[in-house]
């Protein structure tokens, strides 16, 4: 049998067969009962239907923390339909690859359905029909039958870390899976596209698929077919058995055209009463187009993002306000904001290419270079490190015969540089570095961003350095760079990455330029004379509140959403 015309490509059955199955024993984190309560009601699976003559699947079961739930359900529902237990035996299909979890799983719905008072035997073939040992993944690619409900909580793994055979596999069957992508991507894929129509898919995951590259794949599908009705932020919420760094969020997702959206978010102080509330509004529909307590923030949007482009997180409020900015004003990223966003310079081997001693090679060789650490007082403080420069004017490789300081000084270093994969690639130019040096751009006036920061980091480069790679810069021919640079300081501008970034430890943010191309500004020539002096004034002070105040008079804001 070949992989239905649904997957990009056909895999042999005998092919897939050979696959090791010595894949994914880790990235198993367990789901607390109310998350999984939560997420059935929100999806529809509820006893007051006959849920014995429709088909969920669970793609990676585990232990069976949804199963149990799922069990109590379906026994309800036969007994309010008045079905035998067996009438359900394909109601349900849950896989795992691993054999500990299958036994452990299939043991909790058999003894669910004995506390049920349903009969041992019928209980155990029940048991053994719905778990099923296998690679879902995979078996979806063969042409299961179609779902009406699928749930869970895929696993948390990098493609890297599956075997090699398994992993190739995975990207040939599901093209969502790009870049450095996590297995849950294909996890959303394979039961996305394994839903009837109105089918609604429920998962307790991480979000980041929604802020990052490899995630434009899956929002693409997800926007090109299906609604997403429901997105409930839960990072700090006690969602799991056990701790995790897992940036979670329940998401419910309809095959149907798009609707009208939920947009929640979350406290840590979010738990089992909360989620009852909540999923209650959700669910019933209240005339009330926003609901707020102590642990939660939730509004109805008229739709949900669009397309592939990145999908901002945050207070419902916030992301109305994103919305209404990004719709009057003009995001850095496009041509028309005047303004040019890049990143610093990627060596390969910083270690040669960057230098402190202003004698180690030619002196046109050398550019000053600026560093995070420069950046620090919110002034630029050039701490003396210069770039080793091996590219002429015109963006070509210099001729080492002709800089014998600089011959001698790559010499000494070449085991290092020859070692590197570019310089592998290509070993004439052995002593390239992985980006080209960009002529002009050490003299030109900058604003600065390190990476990573906890709030927005402006610094204007007046020393004419050339930046480093964990910094992002901005130029333009038509800001006053003290002026933009107020505007970014503002908590406006910092709100577009706080609702894009992908979130650090800590509540880092990343200051990254595909992030601070989502910043909307308006025309310079727009701004009173006043206002551009409020701006400049509070980027040269470091004073953020004053830099919001004036920012939100520019936006036409009366106040900024906390």
């Amino acid at each position: 049998m070949n992989v239905p015309t649904l997957f990009p490509q056909s895999i042999p059955s005998a092919a897939l067969a050979e696959i090791p199955d010595d894949a994914v024993v880790h990235g198993e984190v367990f789901t607390r009962r109310w998350v999984v309560d939560t997420i059935l009601d929100l999806v529809g699976y509820t006893p007051d239907r006959d849920l014995a003559g429709l088909r969920l699947t669970e793609p990676a079961c585990g232990a069976g923390a949804f199963l149990a739930a799922i069990a109590e359900r379906v026994s309800e529902s036969c007994r309010a339909h008045e079905r035998s237990i067996l009438d359900a035996a394909d109601a349900v299909a849950a896989y795992d690859l691993l054999p500990r979890n299958v036994t452990r799983a299939r043991t909790l719905v058999e003894r669910t359905l004995q506390d049920k008072d349903w009969d041992l035997e019928e209980s155990a073939k029940v048991a053994s029909t719905w778990v099923r040992r296998g690679d879902y993944l995979l078996e979806q690619a063969h042409g299961l039958p179609k779902a009406d409900f699928v749930v869970g909580n895929p696993p948390y793994i990098r493609l890297e870390d599956v075997p090699t055979a398994r992993m190739d596999f995975y990207r040939a069957l599901y093209r969502t899976m790009v870049g450095r992508s996590d297995i849950y991507v294909g996890f959303f894929e394979a039961g996305l596209r394994s839903l009837s129509e109105g089918g609604r898919l429920g998962f307790i995951c991480a979000d980041r698929w929604m802020r990052n590259q490899y995630g434009r794949e899956l929002r693409k599908l997800v926007a090109d077919s299906f609604s997403l009705d429901t997105c409930i932020t839960m990072h700090d919420a006690d969602a799991f058995e056990e701790q995790v760094a897992a940036y979670p969020a329940i998401t419910i997702i309809t095959k149907g055209p798009q609707g009208r959206a939920v947009a929640a978010d979350t406290t840590q102080a979010f738990g089992k009463s909360a989620a009852r509330e909540l999923t209650s509004w959700i669910v019933h529909k209240h005339d009330d187009d926003a609901r707020q307590s102590s642990t939660y923030e939730a509004a109805r949007l008229p739709h949900w993002f669009p397309g592939d482009d990145l999908w901002p997180s945050g207070s419902p409020a916030r992301l109305a306000l994103l919305e209404d900015l990004t719709k009057r004003f003009i995001p850095l990223g496009q041509k028309e904001s005047g303004v040019r966003v890049g990143i610093g310079i990627a060596t390969g081997a910083d270690r040669v290419f960057i230098t402190n001693d202003p004698q180690a090679v030619e002196p046109d060789r050398l550019l000053r270079l600026s560093m995070v650490r420069d950046t620090v007082t919110g002034e630029l403080t050039w701490s003396g490190h210069y770039l080793i420069n091996p590219w002429d004017a015109n963006g070509q490789l210099i001729d080492l015969d002709e800089f014998p300081r600089l011959k001698r000084y790559f010499t000494v270093h070449s085991a290092a540089l020859k070692r590197r994969y570019i310089a592998q690639k290509n070993p004439v130019k052995w002593y390239k570095t992985i980006d080209k040096v960009e002529t002009g751009l050490a003299e030109q006036s900058k604003l600065l961003f390190p990476d990573m920061k906890l709030s927005s980091h402006p610094v204007l480069d007046r020393e004419g350095c050339y930046p480093h790679h964990n910094l992002y810069f901005l130029t333009s021919n038509v800001w006053d760079l003290e002026v933009l640079g107020g505007l970014l300081l503002s908590k406006v501008a910092e709100a577009f990455v706080d609702a894009y970034a992908v979130k650090m430890r800590g509540r880092t943010l990343r200051f990254q330029a595909q992030y601070l191309r989502r910043i909307p500004v308006p025309p310079p020539e727009k701004l009173t004379a006043a206002s551009r002096d409020r701006l400049a004034k509070a980027f040269r002070d470091r004073d953020v509140s004053a830099a919001t105040s004036a920012a939100l008079q520019v936006y036409g804001l009366s106040e900024w959403p906390s």
